[in-house]
């Protein structure tokens, strides 16, 4: 059980070094990644992504302007809840007033603005893995010291 869990520990560690030193490549099949899930908003069977992108567009739009919609939908539309103000249809009418902050952006904004917090939680986890990895040692130990006890 300690080795899967220093298996796991150190897999931990190696994703997140790489993460930090290929942000940029990230970054960028991210954006790609989400600009392609906007081709698929108004497909019959992904009624999940739809819910996904109709709930994070609150106070943004597409991936980085709500223009991506326009490339993504093969028209000058926008779904509904890109308009700063909410009502059937507000996205097909060009006069309306679109959020044209991309979503890409707010949730960057919002992972910076809260790293303190995520590191928290990172830090957290790490100190309940490490004390499974101390736990299970010790219970380890214990079994063996316990086992040479009734050898005859």
């Amino acid at each position: 059980f300690f080795i899967v869990l220093l298996i796991i520990l150190l897999a931990e560690l190696i994703l997140l070094i790489l993460f930090f030193v290929y942000t940029d490549k990230v970054s960028e099949n991210a954006r790609r990644d989400l600009k392609e899930g906007l081709v698929l908003y108004n497909t019959d069977n992904n009624a999940g992504l739809r819910d996904a992108w109709n709930a994070i567009q609150g106070e943004c739009c597409g991936v980085m302007s709500h223009t991506d919609w326009y490339t993504a939908l093969h028209d000058n539309v926008v779904p509904d809840r890109c308009c700063q103000q909410v009502f059937p249809g507000c996205g097909h009418n060009a006069s309306n007033a679109f959020w044209t902050r991309g979503c890409y952006d707010k949730v960057e904004e919002w992972l910076d603005d809260n790293k303190h917090l995520l590191g928290t939680i990172a830090m957290c986890v790490l100190v309940i893995q490490l004390l499974g990895m101390a736990f299970s040692m010790t219970l380890y130990q214990q079994i063996h010291r316990a086992g040479k006890k009734y050898e005859a």
